[in-house]
């Protein structure tokens, strides 16, 4: 079937308001001219095959849609979510927001390729009307599904929710007041963006917060979750309530019931349990632990920065892996989709140039990063 140029030029006008970009940004970044930008977007001349790939890398974004005649595009999405959280979203932001949503398509098709897609998908169904009844019958229904006993605190809530299917990503995001995002994306499915300018602690919660929406409020298409948010909102109420017993179940509060709490005693079970002290107080004062009363004197108590632990940032990092390492991370390269990544490379799934596209970088930039999760120029001898 052939082009449909009126079609190709919508996509492509669409695009650029998204971002709001001039036509010579475009040019300058594309190295395409802005007369032949403009003619594209007027639907006066065929792309070349070029032209096409080009721009799609540019927007981020398959390039099998462009040339394709849906009308339906991906991108309407993040349009309708522009269009309602535009004065909360920068354009760097919205551009951070696309990249995430190109690494969950990416995330996608590599699993499917490599044949390691999720074999079992969580699935719970709201029963009655009482939100927070909802959110702690879920998350105890997850907790048994993930296979956690009574007591115990999830290690590693990232890696726990990929096995779920649930695409997952950190990505630093310049509006410091927007914790998450869960997008319902028509082809990969639930999508989670935590924003990475928030401490370790703070992105667990935030991931858990959203899988919580992903799971409850899974008729939306997205939902975007703020730090200063309405304490009437009672979706939000729900996902909090959500992450907390997900994170702080009542079995492990037993211990700390039979403790005198200081800020000193606090922070330190706080931080066994891989959660801020904030989390930790509600979830106190939740079981009738705490007092109203008490826990003011114990809220905003800090835990020594140096404790959290990243799951992706080991120890055994050297001082330069670990810099290149959390800068991938700052863009949202996971442990799990890097390797996703260069596995599809190694099996021929996907071309070194394709390699340097998923994973954000130049291709000269390839074999260093590749260092860091167990590959080197060797294995491709």
């Amino acid at each position: 079937m052939p082009l449909d140029l009126k079609i190709f030029a919508d996509k492509l006008l669409r695009y650029r308001r998204q971002f709001d970009t001039s036509l010579s940004q475009v040019a300058e970044s594309t190295g395409i001219s802005a007369d032949a930008l403009a003619a594209l977007e007027k639907a006066e001349r065929p792309p070349s095959g070029d032209q096409v790939l080009i721009l799609a890398d540019y927007y981020k974004c398959d390039f099998n849609f462009f040339i394709s005649n849906e009308k339906l595009a991906p991108f309407e999405q993040t349009e309708n979510l522009f269009r309602r959280f535009g004065g909360d979203l920068s354009v760097p932001d919205r551009w951070s927001i696309q990249e995430f949503l190109f690494l969950c398509e990416n995330e996608s098709f590599l699993e499917g390729e490599l044949g390691r897609v999720p074999q079992q998908a969580f699935d719970f169904t709201k029963r009655g009307t009482f939100y927070k009844g909802h959110a702690v019958e879920a998350s105890k229904a997850l907790r048994a599904f993930l296979g956690y006993k009574s007591h115990e605190i999830p290690a590693d809530v990232f890696h726990d929710f990929r096995r779920m299917g649930i695409h997952i990503f950190r990505r630093r995001l310049d509006n410091s007041n927007i914790s998450g995002i869960f997008i319902k994306h028509p082809t990969a499915g639930k999508c989670v963006l935590v924003n990475y300018s928030e401490d370790v602690y703070r992105q667990r919660f935030t991931a858990a917060h959203e899988v919580g929406h992903s799971i409850l409020d899974d008729k939306e298409d997205f939902v975007v979750s703020f730090k200063k948010w309405d304490r009437k909102d009672l979706v939000e109420i729900r996902a909090n309530t959500f992450a907390g017993n997900l994170l702080v179940p009542a079995e492990a509060l037993a211990k700390i019931a039979s403790t005198p709490l200081t800020q000193d005693s606090i922070a330190d079970f706080a931080d066994r349990m891989r959660v801020n002290t904030d989390t930790l107080v509600f979830a106190l004062m939740r079981e009738g632990i705490l007092t109203e009363t008490a826990a003011d004197d114990l809220r905003g108590t800090s835990i020594p920065k140096g404790s959290k632990i990243d799951p992706e940032l080991p120890s055994t990092l050297s001082g330069r892996g670990r810099q290149t390492k959390t800068e991938l991370l700052r863009r949202g390269i996971s442990t799990h989709y890097a390797k996703l990544c260069f596995d599809a490379y190694h099996q021929g799934v996907i071309s070194l140039g394709r390699l340097a596209e998923m994973m954000l970088v130049q291709e000269k930039e390839l074999w260093a990063i590749g260092k860091l999760f167990g590959w080197s120029h060797s294995h491709d001898s």
